[in-house]
């Protein structure tokens, strides 16, 4: 909450002063996340005008920041963007994040935990492709708008799984199932066709080819 929505609105604060003491401010861009959609039922996929629906506090806490964002677009007609993403991967990705814990714990010889059944459908997008992303919001998305970018490719977590164990040469024995995350959302899925119609932005990189 400090970070994401308190974080948000202090950012909020710095940004408005300085463009209001004549400083060449041009946009402010907020960083989102699909979880603020909350859990989604096939086939249905989320479009920025979906309402809220987050299970956790950290989806609620991004949920918070984006509602300060909006609010200053309308009270201070303040000039801003949001971006909502799918599960990103590629370099650099923090050590602690699904993708690259399951590649050292597998290449040291150690088991992975998958939550509950693994079968938790997420959308990947490589960050080089949210990164272009988030270039073209920012220089070319329309005030007070918000843009999907996700990875277009449903794919559930216990076959990401099963494609990092065949790539690091183990068997299905490195698998432990562990207890479900508290809140943890069965399926996210982001309809991008908004992003693709006024920035000319399509994912380049599907996990199943980068992999």
């Amino acid at each position: 909450v400090m970070a994401n929505t308190v974080g948000v609105q202090v950012l909020l604060e710095a940004a408005k002063a300085y463009r209001d003491s004549g400083g060449p401010f041009a946009r402010f861009l907020q960083v989102s996340t699909d979880e603020v959609y909350g859990d989604i039922a096939p086939p249905h996929r989320s479009v920025e005008t979906d309402a809220f629906h987050t299970s956790s506090p950290y989806s609620a806490s991004k949920a918070g920041g984006e509602l300060l964002v909006e609010a200053y677009v309308r009270t201070f007609n303040f000039p801003c963007v949001i971006t909502r993403c799918s599960n990103n991967y590629g370099p650099w990705h923090w050590p602690e994040k699904m993708i690259p814990l399951f590649i050292t714990n597998l290449l040291a010889g150690k088991q992975v935990p998958v939550y509950g059944d693994g079968r938790q459908m997420r959308e990947w997008i490589h960050v080089a492709d949210h990164a272009r992303g988030i270039m073209l919001a920012l220089l070319k998305g329309r005030e007070g708008e918000a843009y999907n970018f996700g990875g277009e490719v449903e794919i559930d977590k216990l076959s990401v799984t099963e494609m990092l164990i065949k790539l690091a040469g183990r068997d299905h024995s490195a698998i432990h199932h562990v207890a479900d995350r508290l809140g943890h959302d069965r399926r996210y899925a982001l309809n991008c066709q908004k992003a693709q119609r006024e920035l000319g932005w399509r994912p380049a990189r599907p996990i199943a080819d980068a992999v």
